[in-house]
């Protein structure tokens, strides 16, 4: 095993103690900085950035007893949540937890097999990583759900999980990638985006402002959903136009649309099935404004489309990502930064929806 530098036993670090409000986020300067193993490195975590996954587990969101909104439950949790499947892969949770899906950090120790000369990288970690398990393919654990994650002054992963970054941005926009950037890559990668015409739902949220520049990279004309005072914003960061409202959605007439990149779902679900083309493609990987949505099958068959849910990621989105950072092809907006120990006003900043692109927390140095 190989160091460099003094690492102290313990940590800071912001440990989840169960489904529930803040109140269940417990910050710490007493946690134990965890040992790394086999294939292993140890992260000093410089910035982490918050997503709807952090909320929605910390709430209990993903069980299927819950059908409302995540920002309905976002301060309190939903007291209806099931335990049992509160998580996102249908298993309980164990407590406490380490939340924190986005990760820049350096490494600073290596386990046994892991080369020594790795020490030292700025890395980006991968957030929906592959499962150690070779039986299904789709099997897969979240970091910061399954395993401890980025809400700490360190943190453990596997070597192969971690990927070195070569370019100028700094660790706070660097931290805004993981999460967001890898779900909205990995649905234009899974829907096969290209120079077509497509609709982005939640255009100014992490993932909808990550699918805008991606879809613009790969060609695509892009017609973003976002409120008024979010317009400008959205369309600095590359989009066609800015629709606001279902009426504005009709306008663009039947059959217009080749393909819907969707983490909002809520009321204009169905409405999006009308304005695909026949053929078209819906995507989906979050439903922020409510989970349980009403549809007309004919309307699916008739009309050959085809829906898409997108959580597994193969390997080769991340790396691509890498690709375009190292490139200067992408740039998140970061809104604001926060001491880890602010973690939940960072969460209200978060669920209030005011800011345009990604909240991120940065540990004690």
């Amino acid at each position: 095993m190989a160091n460099s530098e003094s690492i102290p036993e313990f940590m800071s670090a912001v440990r989840l103690t169960g489904h529930g409000g803040f109140e269940a986020l417990d910050c710490r300067d007493d946690v134990p900085v965890p040992p790394v193993g086999e294939g292993e490195v140890l992260i000093k975590v410089l910035a982490a950035g918050i997503n709807n996954t952090d909320v929605n587990t910390r709430v209990g969101w993903y069980s299927k007893s819950v059908d409302k909104s995540t920002g309905e439950g976002g301060a309190s949790g939903f007291s209806a949540a099931e335990l049992e499947d509160a998580s996102w892969s249908g298993s309980p949770l164990s407590f406490p937890r380490i939340q924190g899906a986005d990760c820049c950090g350096r490494i600073v120790r290596a386990g046994h097999g892991v080369s020594a000369e790795r020490i030292g990288e700025r890395v980006i970690v991968r957030t929906m990583q592959a499962a150690n398990a070779d039986s299904n393919p789709y099997e897969c654990w979240t970091l910061g759900s399954e395993c401890d994650g980025a809400f700490a002054q360190f943190m453990k992963v596997r070597a192969s999980e971690t990927f070195a970054v070569d370019c100028d941005l700094p660790d706070e926009e660097l931290a805004a990638i993981p999460c967001a950037y890898s779900t909205a890559e990995n649905m234009l990668h899974r829907s096969n985006i290209g120079a077509e015409k497509i609709i982005v739902a939640g255009a100014s949220g992490g993932v909808g402002s990550a699918a805008v520049q991606l879809a613009k990279r790969r060609g695509a004309e892009v017609i973003a959903i976002s409120s008024r005072r979010k317009a400008q914003a959205v369309k600095d960061i590359g989009a066609d136009a800015v629709i606001s409202s279902d009426d504005d959605l009709q306008a663009l007439g039947a059959e217009s649309i080749d393909a819907v990149v969707d983490v909002v779902v809520g009321g204009s679900w169905q409405l999006y099935f009308d304005l695909l083309k026949r053929g078209g493609r819906y995507v989906v990987a979050g439903a922020i404004a409510g989970p349980i949505v009403e549809m007309d099958l004919r309307t699916i068959y008739l009309k050959d489309l085809t829906i898409l849910g997108c959580t597994y990621q193969d390997r080769e989105v991340f790396k691509n990502l890498v690709g375009y950072i190292e490139r200067g092809e992408i740039r998140p907006v970061v809104a604001k930064t926060y001491p880890l120990a602010d973690i939940a006003a960072a969460q209200k900043d978060f669920l209030s929806k005011k800011f345009m692109g990604k909240l991120v927390l940065i540990p004690p140095p």
